[in-house]
């Protein structure tokens, strides 16, 4: 217990007098009380976006997340792009169709040891630097 509860126990009024300690009676409430009473100027002043609606939230269903990965993951993928039939590979090159794994987006991010040729819907600027884009999905990958 905090040192000024254990000071007050056994005090009748814990030194705010009479009545005028009791509940929140005295401060106008407590909290959010009365914004749209006697609190109500004070509320347009420093919350003035209080009360209403605001915005729109899209139903989860229409809302879909991108699956995304980086340049620098591609070679942990590998395993997955061939269970996905959308992995080969032409000596050195590797040729890779990301949309055929659902893979919706291709990030920048990471270094690659190999060379890849990759379709997939979208690439950020630095992934299309680092990997060459495809622009229809490669036969037989």
């Amino acid at each position: 217990m905090p040192s000024r509860t254990k000071k007050f126990r056994g005090s009748r009024t814990h030194g705010r007098g009479i009545k005028a300690g009791r509940g929140a009676g005295k401060q106008g409430g407590r909290g959010n009380a009365g914004l749209h009473k006697y609190k109500f100027k004070s509320m347009l002043i420093y919350a003035p976006d209080h009360f209403g609606r605001h915005g729109f939230k899209r139903p989860a269903q229409i809302v879909q997340q991108p699956t995304s990965i980086n340049v620098g993951e591609l070679e942990s993928f590998v395993p997955l792009l061939r269970i996905a039939q959308a992995f080969r590979q032409d000596g050195e090159t590797c040729i890779a169709d990301l949309s055929k794994a659902g893979i919706d987006r291709l990030l920048g991010g990471g270094r690659t040891a190999r060379s890849w040729k990759v379709y997939v819907e979208h690439a950020t600027k630095h992934a299309q630097e680092k990997v060459t884009l495809l622009k229809e999905p490669p036969q037989g990958a």
